[in-house]
């Protein structure tokens, strides 16, 4: 078996051939990872439901039909992102003409967790092969079975010496961050996003950092109730919270608290069923650790829906949780699980101040029916990306970025952004040789200066 420092080697010396670079090659790896995905889709049902309790509608509409989007979005525009663009040249500089070459960066490390193992993998993978780099993916040990999957599908597909995956732990986690590469993509936890970070700091490594954080969900008086606790229960307990974007916690107008409640514990059973810790298809809890954490979070507040656990199967049914305040244990860490906290307020000025002294959360979903403040809360608060009116929905389009900001992360990716991304971009100005005005060169002249000052204006 290679080591990783073989393994590095190899692909920068594969790079340096140049095979990778020309559009049609990209484009030919991107289509056998799409055919590959549809031949083998039964397996990764099966590596899902393995891991995550997923049923196969939400393992195609969360992890596999994101990638073959993805994928298709690349191909079909490929060509004219690998095109060099003319920019504008400015008047000082005629006569030339200027424009932006993106080229490969070389070889990337793609480190992925566990909670969406197989698109958090290959949704960045797609985008640094059509970028045309080599890469080394490092899925999640906590997700073994779709782990397993990830390795055959570039087993099958790819040379190492092109794309490799890594398997392991924290010790192969730690060997990787000492190698050097030319670009790293993380998507995990803030705590080993530092680390990363402080690790591509020693080689001056450019990283995307995909997190998370607390991401408030916010309902006003002017909402519509009925519609707004269904889209909410969906987001927060698709994949059984265990998903960045997932609202974390709820904000709602003291005087439409009660009655959304009460449709939000009528959406919870019609989607999960009166005992959700019995349902076959409702995801469980990634392992013990993650479920005595959120156990431990349940024990302060007062739980009006849900509560119950399923210890044999790692299920905790969708809970909502009020009598929380902002020191409460469960509002200090990203939940990352079926709880919901629930805080009330008055004046939406209240909301704005409470999330701005927080770290940057990763989304923002607002409930209203007035525009202005829906207004106010887009331009007064800071955040990485969400949704007016519904939640999750927003990162599962190719149109837009995806991404962070602040302590939620840094860069974006999906469609063009991912190839953005995994590109650098180099500025180039071609000067004609017809043509050499004497202005800049010395012996400078008053006049000169004059003239430039002239042009410049």
């Amino acid at each position: 078996m290679d080591t990783i420092n073989e393994i590095i080697a190899a692909q920068r010396a594969y790079f340096d051939t140049g095979v990778t670079r020309p559009a049609a090659f990209r484009r030919a790896q991107l289509q056998k990872m799409r055919q590959w995905i549809h031949a083998h889709e039964e397996d990764i049902y099966n590596a899902l439901k393995a891991d995550l309790n997923k049923a196969p509608f939400e393992t195609y509409a969360t992890e596999i039909g994101i990638v073959l989007e993805e994928i298709k979005y690349a191909c079909s525009h490929l060509n004219s992102w690998v095109k060099p663009k003319r920019v504008p040249t400015p008047i000082t500089q005629f006569p030339s003409k200027c424009f932006r070459y993106p080229e490969p960066y070389g070889t990337v490390l793609i480190m992925s967790p566990w909670n969406y193992p197989f698109q958090l993998t290959l949704a960045p993978l797609a985008g640094a092969l059509a970028a045309g780099n080599c890469a080394v993916l490092k899925p999640s040990a906590y997700s073994p079975a779709t782990s397993a999957v990830i390795a055959d599908m570039v087993t099958e597909l790819f040379p190492k010496q092109y794309v490799a995956v890594v398997l392991g732990g924290r010790e192969e986690n730690q060997e990787l961050l000492k190698q050097r590469f030319d670009y790293i993509f993380f998507t995990g936890g803030v705590t080993v996003g530092k680390l990363v970070m402080r690790s591509a700091a020693e080689f001056l490594t450019p990283v995307t950092l995909e997190l998370g954080g607390k991401s408030p969900c916010i309902v006003d008086e002017t909402a519509n109730l009925k519609l707004s606790a269904k889209r909410i229960v969906w987001g927060k307990f698709l994949n059984a919270g265990q998903t960045c974007v997932a609202p974390d916690y709820l904000f709602v107008h003291r005087s439409v608290k009660e009655p959304l409640l009460k449709e939000m514990k009528k959406q919870i059973r019609a989607m999960f069923s009166e005992t959700p810790v019995q349902n076959p298809d409702y995801p469980k809890i990634i392992n013990q650790k993650h479920f005595a954490r959120l156990q431990g979070l349940m024990q302060e507040g007062r739980i009006v829906i849900g509560g119950e656990i399923n210890q044999q199967t790692g299920q905790i049914a969708p809970t909502v949780i009020e009598g929380i305040t902002g020191e409460s244990p469960i509002m200090q860490e990203e939940i990352f699980g079926p709880l919901m906290p629930v805080l009330e307020f008055e004046k939406l000025e209240e909301v704005i101040s409470f999330v701005n002294k927080r770290e940057k959360p990763l989304a923002l979903y607002y409930f209203t029916t007035s525009k202005a403040n829906e207004r106010r809360v887009l331009s007064g608060i800071s955040y990485g990306g969400g949704c007016i009116n519904d939640t999750v929905v927003h990162l599962a389009t190719s149109y837009m970025p995806f991404g962070g900001v602040g302590g939620s992360g840094m860069g974006q990716y999906h469609g063009k952004a991912s190839f953005e991304t995994f590109s650098h971009k180099k500025s180039i100005m071609k000067k004609s040789l017809l043509l050499d005005i004497p202005l800049r060169y010395g012996p400078y002249k008053d006049a000169y200066l004059k003239l430039l000052k002239m042009i410049q204006k």
